[in-house]
């Protein structure tokens, strides 16, 4: 078995040997991907004390997120397409070195505009970094076991790198600074730098097929416009053509795209990789999973800081339980669970565990508290989305071409992505209606806060039974060929 992430004959090693160099490839990718995920909600810790320093304002301070959000989505499928076509060492060490290189541009900003500039910078480099770090994970693990174990811990780390990013951003800003937040990242970069410099083995491409120029403007355009337009949402309303309008002409280029998929020598995305049963349901599920994440990442730390008194570590800190039951589910999801009844009924369980999980919190009032409140729902949710998560990620690149690794993760990222953007638009929409009319009942501020969560909080956990049940509709019965542990490993 090769280690290699090309079709070349693997030299003559020792399988232990073999083995440890893949394992210490696992941690290098993780590092990686933990570097990109929590990079999504560090950021929102640090924005108060960044807006002190840096002066700008409310309606500036969303561009921060979004900008990050929008280079990320709008570029993940040429990113994709890059790391199939010119290699996915190559565009690992590319990608981890920019995003190092505009996050110290970020951390020493003198002004806004540097700060959103190096946030976009992010982005550009996140999109080349993140679907090879998940190819080279599907390449590398080619033992069905191995790979459920790998595949386990991945999970757990996409799964997580939200709380990961708002126990870290925690302790930086209360003990640091708010730019350290943004240099933080300079040290997973450096780790995974070198660490895939030097373990990683050199792809060996030997056709580069034309790059899809249409599909490339079509996709990045649809995109940008979809995302751009979600974000709108959440500071406009969605009546505002602002909204509307960028969200109707991303999806009317997304179809063009989709079209011209179909007919193009060298698809930027192959259509094949979307057609098969068990990956559609699983790129639906990761799609809801990403989007009911957010109310709880959200919406749980202003209810942790503003009603329970929390600061930014406690408020972290306070995360970790879900983050412990998440790590244990995914594990188990992969390595016991998944060769014995395949991953339609995991699915279905996740999916319906994150919903009780989050429906809990709908309960919350301005007498809860953390352990009898909060604590419970994070514990099942935890459970829910470690299983939903490490199972839909196994199966969303499991039998996929090695030549369409890249193409494959960077359309699970995507989905990540917007799933998140729509989740973000909706539930702060759902959130903002529900404060107001509970403002104008003459509840007191902080119950009309609570009044917005809660309704956030049921809305989401509504769409997770809903998902649920078509994600199994979907996914085909019994355990996949390519995740049946008792099957031989496969060679790439």
């Amino acid at each position: 078995m090769t280690i290699s992430d090309a079709r070349t004959p693997a030299p003559a090693t020792s399988e232990p040997a073999a083995s440890n160099l893949r394992w210490l490839i696992l941690a290098v990718i993780a590092i990686a991907q933990v570097t990109v995920v929590l990079d999504a909600t560090i950021v929102n810790i640090a924005l108060p004390s960044a807006q002190a320093d840096l002066k700008f304002t409310d309606d500036q301070r969303q561009w921060l997120v979004t900008g990050y959000a929008l280079s990320f989505g709008s570029l993940l499928l040429i990113g994709g397409r890059i790391a199939d076509l010119w290699g996915r060492k190559l565009t690992f060490l590319v990608g981890i070195a920019g995003f190092a290189a505009a996050s110290a541009v970020g951390g020493a900003a003198g002004s806004f505009e540097v700060l959103v500039a190096a946030r976009v910078g992010q982005g550009v480099f996140a999109a080349l970094l993140a679907p090879a770090a998940l190819s080279l994970l599907t390449t590398t693990f080619t033992d069905p076991k191995e790979r459920a174990k790998a595949f386990g811990i991945f999970g757990a780390i996409a799964g997580g790198g939200g709380a990961i990013g708002l126990l870290l951003g925690g302790f930086l800003t209360e003990y640091l600074d708010w730019r350290w937040c943004m240099f933080v990242n300079l040290i997973f970069a450096a780790v995974a730098f070198f660490g895939g410099a030097s373990l990683l083995e050199k792809s060996t491409v030997t056709e580069r097929p034309k790059l899809d120029l249409i599909g490339v403007a079509t996709a990045t355009a649809g995109m940008f416009l979809l995302v751009y337009g979600l974000g709108n949402a959440h500071t406009k309303t969605w009546s505002s053509p602002q909204t509307w309008g960028y969200i109707v002409a991303g999806v009317a280029l997304l179809v063009v795209f989709t079209w011209w998929q179909t007919r193009a020598a060298h698809p930027l995305l192959p259509l094949r990789i979307l057609l098969d049963r068990n990956r559609g349901g699983s790129f639906l599920a990761i799609f809801i999973l990403c989007a009911g994440i957010f109310v709880i990442f959200l919406f749980l730390t202003y209810f942790l800081q503003q009603n329970l008194r929390f600061s930014p570590v406690e408020s972290g800190v306070a995360f970790l339980p879900m983050l412990a039951t998440m790590m244990v589910a995914a594990t188990l999801s992969t390595t016991v669970l998944m060769p014995k009844i395949g991953p339609r009924p995991l699915v279905g369980l996740g999916m319906l565990s994150s919903a009780v999980g989050i429906a809990l919190f709908v309960f919350l009032d301005e007498q809860s508290t953390y352990s009898g409140g909060v604590l419970p729902g994070l514990l099942i949710s935890g459970v829910g989305i470690g299983l939903t998560m490490a199972s839909t990620m196994n199966v969303g690149v499991a039998g996929v071409d090695p030549n369409d690794s890249g193409a494959a993760s960077a359309a699970i990222n995507a989905v990540q992505q917007v799933g998140g953007s729509i989740g973000t638009a909706l539930f702060s929409s759902v959130a903002a209606t529900a404060m107001t009319n509970a403002a104008m009942e003459g509840k007191t501020l902080a119950g009309a806060a609570i009044a917005g969560y809660n309704a956030a909080f049921g809305w989401s956990a509504a769409l997770f039974v809903v998902g649920g049940l078509i994600s199994v509709f979907i996914i085909k019965p019994g355990v996949p060929a390519e995740l049946d542990t008792s099957a031989p490993a496969i060679h790439v």
